[in-house]
């Protein structure tokens, strides 16, 4: 009993910290909804995405072989150019992962592309904003594609454990309880969003990362070699190494660029007290 209490706090424990990115997506895909609807959106969407979860995790147990078999008709050696051998999860990932940094990489230009700077904000957003319905399935797809390495975790876990309704039911209970942490931490972390704006190119930037490593991720499943080079994925270590590094960087920079400001105004009223 007491090993199965562990268990479910190390699942959840895995699934808040393999969570965190989808969580950064779901705050930034909520954003395109109609404001009066983005709680809604969130709610809605973390709400069908655990449902949606829990169906995945009873596929992936009863059927996790055929996901990591490869496709006869995805598999081929061209000599020393590629190599590679496609199987359901891989390509879940890097379709996944491929969305993600086209998502990243849109947004991004949109924040620096503004042929003009007079334009009201409201209707520039309007453009790029999508139905609360068009949100809700966004937000649900990628939850599925961020699933799957979490639940194929949760499931390595659990495998000491003998019988395999208890295990199922300790891992839907772990993605019931994350689902619910992330109910209470998305509208928290959309509404730091909100209030500081700034941090929403390093939102992007990161989110940017994620798609870089599902992609990575999704090339090693799929068995890629490029040359002879076999696709190395960039492990969680290296992801939260290089988010720190982005989030210090930010921190540093914007406490500069207040000094800086700080020490322009001074200059300022000393010249002006200077020309009285």
């Amino acid at each position: 009993m007491l090993e199965n209490i562990f268990t479910l706090l190390m699942l959840v424990m895995l699934q808040a910290v393999l969570g965190f990115d989808n969580l950064l997506y779901i705050s930034l895909e909520s954003k395109k909804a109609p404001e009066q609807d983005r709680k809604r959106v969130r709610k809605v969407g973390i709400l069908i995405a655990i449902g949606l979860r829990i169906v995945l995790l009873f596929l992936l147990v009863s059927l996790i072989d055929y996901f990591q078999e490869p496709f006869s008709f995805l598999t081929g050696d061209f000599k020393d150019v590629a190599e590679f051998a496609f199987n359901g999860h891989s390509l879940i990932v890097l379709i996944g992962g491929g969305f993600i940094i086209y998502t990243a990489i849109k947004e991004i230009w949109h924040m620096i592309s503004k042929h003009d700077l007079t334009q009201d904000v409201d209707a520039a957003n309007s453009k790029r904003s999508k139905s609360a319905n068009a949100a809700i399935v966004s937000i649900v797809l990628m939850n599925l594609v961020f699933s799957f390495d979490s639940i194929l975790a949760a499931i390595g876990l659990t495998s000491d454990i003998e019988n395999p309704t208890t295990a199922f039911i300790i891992m839907a209970i772990a993605i019931v309880i994350s689902g619910l942490l992330m109910l209470i931490l998305a509208d928290k972390i959309s509404a730091f969003l909100a209030k500081n704006r700034m941090y929403e190119v390093l939102g992007l930037f990161i989110l940017f990362i994620v798609g870089i490593m599902l992609v990575t991720e999704g090339g090693h499943l799929a068995h890629i070699k490029l040359f002879g080079n076999e696709i190395v994925p960039m492990s969680k270590t290296t992801f939260y190494f290089v988010l720190a590094v982005l989030v210090i960087v930010d921190v540093v920079q914007g406490r500069y660029q207040k000094k800086l400001l700080a020490e322009s105004q001074h200059a300022k009223m000393k010249q002006g007290e200077g020309s009285h």
